[in-house]
């Protein structure tokens, strides 16, 4: 009984020791992120503003916009637009965290999982911060936000950055194994979400010969889940939210044994590919 006990205080230590060591490499990521956090918040949030008045003109000049959610439009396109960023700038944050190579990984509590779980945590942080600040802005200077489901979008918003994140770390374990072709795939990937992602539509207005080529992206069934949850109007018939969330479970797990292996085999050679 008393090893157990132990055992189990030993454990929750580690548990917090890594705690507050992931949340320390955060803060560092946030401030190298730019100059200061205000500045890169504004850029996240002019991003943001940019893209969705390309969408925004982009319905009006296709005409498109008759086939979107009754409601407000400017949400229906918010919905599509954040999910998107969130997606790939969670990819991309846990795709280019520090290697075993790098230097901060000769300071003993250091390490590649602190690494991926530093970028992740400071990737949710700033994409959180400019979403509720747009969203803010937009409620309070324009109209007010109607969101049937609050909860339900905001559980969307951290299944979009989980499994972002963990797609991320999938491409961080085997990049150093073959560099150029992987930057080549992981620069596909993003292109591709952008035809496959589903910002422009709904699953329910497509024919079953076009909805198999969107359905294999878990960020396209976030999406369309995001909208059901948002929209009293729209009830999601051809997504789900388990899809997404077991794809990013399998692609974290094979992420984290690849990573366990090219920790193994590491050079610092291999830093130039990173």
């Amino acid at each position: 009984m008393w090893d157990h006990r132990r055992r189990s205080r030993s454990s929750a230590a580690s548990a917090l020791r890594l705690a507050e060591l992931v949340y320390h490499g955060a803060v560092r990521s946030v401030r190298q992120s730019s100059r200061t956090p205000i500045w890169g918040l504004l850029q996240d949030v002019m991003q943001a503003v940019l893209l969705v008045a390309v969408f925004y003109f982009m319905f009006e000049i296709l005409g498109t916009r008759k086939f979107a959610i009754r409601g407000d439009f400017l949400v229906y396109v918010m919905t599509g637009i954040f999910m998107f960023l969130v997606f790939n700038k969670s990819l991309a944050a846990t795709a280019s965290a520090e290697g075993p190579a790098s230097a901060m990984m000769q300071h003993a509590p250091m390490n590649t999982v602190v690494a991926l779980g530093s970028a992740a945590l400071a990737s949710l942080y700033k994409n959180a911060l400019a979403v509720f600040l747009m969203l803010g802005i937009y409620h309070l200077a324009i109209r007010p936000v109607e969101i049937d489901q609050p909860a339900g979008v905001l559980g969307m918003f951290v299944l979009c950055w989980f499994v972002g994140s963990a797609v991320g770390v999938l491409f961080y374990a085997i990049t150093p194994w073959a560099p150029g072709m992987l930057g080549m795939v992981r620069q596909f990937y993003t292109r591709a979400n952008m035809i496959t992602s589903g910002k422009m539509f709904v699953a329910n207005s497509l024919p079953p010969a076009l909805l198999a080529f969107f359905d294999w992206n878990p960020l396209f069934h976030v999406i369309d889940q995001t909208r059901g949850f948002a929209f009293v109007n729209y009830n999601p018939h051809f997504s789900s939210v388990s899809y997404p969330f077991w794809v990013g479970m399998v692609c974290l797990t094979i992420g984290l044994m690849a990573e366990f292996t090219t920790r193994r085999s590491v050079s610092l050679s291999w830093t130039a590919g990173r």
